[in-house]
């Protein structure tokens, strides 16, 4: 099982005038693989605010995976990617490269899309957009990976190393 934290990045969200759906889209994926959601955070989108919520949760709370959901397009106050991009000493640009690919097949608004996806430490960060439908379909095209990506970065890859060899 791993450990998540989900931030979510929403002025409007942050000030109580709009539902985090998003963030309850993740936690029923999350908990549809047995993985615990133990950290959340609801952030305006402020990339100082982001910045800190990455760092307690990757430093501090030491998450496998953060989930961001919110502010990766193109509006004035969309910085989840900064931030992000602030925080991890690792790129992992074949994430977003297959959310944008696989979301492109639904909407050419995809191409739109800023998110990023790295590592801090032993902490996996990805960007997620913002609405559920749309986390749900990136989620789907790169969960295959995640346990697998995970499973390295942690040093938690024995059992499933046993049961590979044993095909």
């Amino acid at each position: 099982m791993y450990r998540v934290g989900i931030i979510t990045a929403s002025d409007k969200g942050s000030r109580g005038e709009r539902a985090d759906q998003s963030a309850g889209a993740i936690r029923e994926i999350m908990a549809g693989l047995g993985w615990e959601v133990v950290s959340y955070r609801l952030v305006p989108d402020d990339p100082d605010r982001i910045k800190d919520a990455l760092l307690a949760m990757a430093d501090e709370e030491k998450l496998d995976l953060i989930l961001t959901t919110g502010g990766t397009g193109l509006g004035p106050r969309d910085h989840t990617p900064e931030a992000t991009k602030a925080v991890i000493t690792k790129d992992v640009p074949g994430i977003a490269e297959v959310m944008r690919a696989e979301s492109m097949k639904k909407t050419p608004r995809a191409m739109l899309s800023r998110a990023v996806a790295g590592v801090r430490g032993q902490t996996l960060i990805i960007n997620l957009p913002g609405s559920p439908k749309a986390v749900r379909e990136c989620l789907a095209a790169v969960l295959p990976a995640l346990p697998h990506g995970l499973e390295i970065l942690t040093g938690r890859g024995g059992e499933c190393a046993e049961v590979r060899s044993e095909k």
